[in-house]
């Protein structure tokens, strides 16, 4: 009998190994490639990026209806479709990054496709007969003629320029910054938490000089600067990431990622009447095989493959590394996989219920970036300030906290939850998007009162919006980072780009939710002798106040579902760590049996040995 080397894990069978490589294709070299000093270029592309992209976004509804004269409900539509694009093209660009380019050729090349995006909007907004003729919207003695033809063919032709270059570009600058650091490594995944907190810090920073500088200079300079301003921070972006080019390790393209997880559903359903194995240790590795049998999985480890248990979810999947009975000592890869292939597309599924708890909170930011700046307009500076207040600002409240408590989080409140806990992290990627989900329901529930006491106060100061804002920054401080975190981490070799974006369609789904949600409330609320509670354009007449409780409410019972299938999703860790500590305990007495036989038979299979 041979004598058989089994892992603890089923390492080394993976869809695709993780390999590093520098810019010259060589392997990386520890002391030279990767780690902050890589990572801190990547940190100036995303926040210079997201300085550009917001500044435009923001602000972009203006520019439509003054000066390229769309109506107001399609202005609103143009802005919304714009950035839910960006949102949902970052599933291309994860999956251009994975499968063919890698993370870094993705972000040179649609940086570039993103400042070809800019440019054109500034030459568009500088030259007069690129637009309409100039006419004041809201004169109803005017008849403005809206842009059409050429003109509006270039403008949505420089605006999805920008949409598909921010996009794609979106979810690799996380995965490439995350790359640099070693996760299997403790002291490595340590400093790979604290780059989290980092990027965000630095999204941060973006977002607030977008905020408040670039849109100061869209308004008084006018949009043709604005947007020529958007230019050069991405240009300096994409030379932050250039000069970043002899540090940083890179991960080759495998290859679509998408083949293996097909092979793994097709070869399930093809052998679904097979009958699975009760004991995980007889499903199939595929090779080494011979007729009629199931074969112990006797994979080699490998140390730069991600660790995946045997789980005993979705057992069907398990199905696609059972040999058919035809008895054929090759099959093809669509009808027979390796028992980790199976296990990462389990990983897969299980981490579906963690994102989809997170577009309720993404509900409650569409609130913010709508009703609540509504609700800033209509209410009145405090005398005591030397200047006016404007709406849209009031998204920078958020932001400017969060410059002191993203550091404070790191600083003071990692290294104490860290003694405690033995993370290196502090507390896990799932509790601190728990802390998030439960803390976005005050926020709903400071902007509910806010608004009863606008509504019976109209000369109620504009500063009382403020906390409705903070609560939420503090909030996002721990969902956004912990969901990116938690899903790099939990990503298979060779999709962490992909798996990253998937965080971002929680805000297209997040934004597609508030627009069905407020047209189901008017149409539950409306009858025929009132209106629903917002179908007015008046907010003294609509009663945001109890669309705002049920937002909360939701937010509450969203909370509630996480953790329910957090748990669920633990739980489901913590067997396969114990089946694995089974393992180990058996492991001396699997040699002791392979060496004084050659086939044993359990529960009427052979196993081959």
């Amino acid at each position: 009998m041979e004598h058989i080397q089994r892992p603890h894990n089923l390492k080394g069978d993976s869809m695709v190994s993780e390999v590093y490589v520098d810019w010259r294709g060589k392997p990386c070299k520890p002391s030279r490639h990767g780690g902050m000093r890589a990572a801190i270029f990547v940190l100036g592309i995303q926040a210079f990026e997201i300085m550009a992209i917001a500044a435009v976004g923001n602000n972009l509804i203006t520019y439509v209806f003054n000066e390229m004269h769309f109506p107001l409900s399609k202005s609103a539509n143009i802005v919304t479709n714009f950035i839910g694009t960006i949102f949902l093209l970052s599933l291309a660009g994860g999956f251009l990054s994975d499968s063919y380019l890698g993370s870094f050729w993705t972000m040179l090349i649609f940086g570039f496709v993103e400042l070809s995006g800019f440019m054109l909007l500034s030459v568009q907004a500088h030259l007069p007969q690129l637009r309409p003729p100039h006419c004041n919207m809201m004169s109803k003695e005017e008849h403005c003629i809206e842009a059409e033809g050429f003109k509006a063919t270039i403008f949505f032709v420089a605006l999805y320029l920008v949409a598909f270059g921010s996009g794609c570009l979106k979810p690799n600058m996380i995965s490439h910054g995350a790359d640099q650091f070693n996760k299997e490594d403790p002291q490595q995944s340590t400093k790979l938490s604290t780059y989290f907190n980092t990027a965000y810090f630095s999204f941060c920073v973006g977002e607030l000089i977008a905020l408040t500088v670039l849109i100061w200079v869209q308004t008084k300079a006018g949009m043709a600067v604005g947007f020529g301003v958007s230019a050069a921070a991405m240009a300096l972006g994409l030379i932050s990431l250039i000069c970043g080019v002899p540090f940083y390790r890179n991960k080759p393209p495998q290859g679509s990622i998408f083949t293996p997880i097909a092979r793994v559903f097709v070869a399930a359903i093809t052998k679904r009447k097979q009958v699975c194995p009760s004991n995980p240790e007889m499903l199939h590795r595929g090779q080494n095989g011979a007729p009629n049998h199931v074969i112990i999985n006797v994979s080699q480890p490998a140390s730069n493959v991600s660790n995946l248990r045997h789980t005993n979810r979705f057992r069907f999947l398990d199905k696609a590394c059972i040999r058919g009975p035809e008895g054929r000592h090759t099959e093809s890869p669509w009808r027979l996989c390796t028992a980790a292939q199976v296990e990462q597309v389990k990983a897969l599924l299980s981490v579906v219920p963690i994102f989809a708890c997170t577009i309720v909170f993404n509900t409650v930011l569409a609130q913010l970036q709508t009703f609540s700046v509504q609700q800033a307009a209509a209410m009145p500076t405090p005398a005591a300030l030397p200047f006016t207040v404007p709406p849209a600002s009031l998204q920078s409240i958020p932001y400017l906290l969060l410059l002191l408590l993203v550091p404070l989080y790191e600083l003071a409140f990692v290294p104490l939850a860290r003694r405690l806990s033995a993370r290196p992290s502090g507390i896990s990627p799932l509790q601190r998007v728990g802390v998030g989900l439960f803390a976005v329901s005050f926020s709903m529930l400071a902007a509910a009162l806010v608004e009863r006491r606008r509504r019976a106060s109209p000369r109620l100061s504009v500063l009382w919006i403020a906390p409705q804002f903070v609560v939420f920054g503090l909030s996002e401080m721990f969902t956004a980072v912990g969901l990116i975190e938690f899903f790099y981490k939990q990503s298979m070799a060779g999709m962490q780009s992909f798996l990253t974006s998937v965080t971002y369609c929680s805000y297209s789904f997040g934004f597609y939710l508030s627009s069905v949600l407020v047209s189901l409330v008017n149409t539950v609320t409306s009858g025929s002798t009132k209106t629903g509670w917002l179908s007015d354009n008046d907010l003294n007449k609509d009663r945001l106040d109890l669309f705002y409780w049920l937002l909360a409410g939701l937010s509450l019972l969203n909370f509630f579902n996480y953790l329910f299938w957090a748990r669920w999703y633990s739980q489901g860790a913590s067997a396969a760590a114990s089946l694995d500590r089974g393992r180990d305990t058996a492991e001396e007495e699997l040699h002791v049996i392979s060496s004084s036989s050659k086939h044993v038979e359990i529960s009427g299979e052979n196993i081959v040995l």
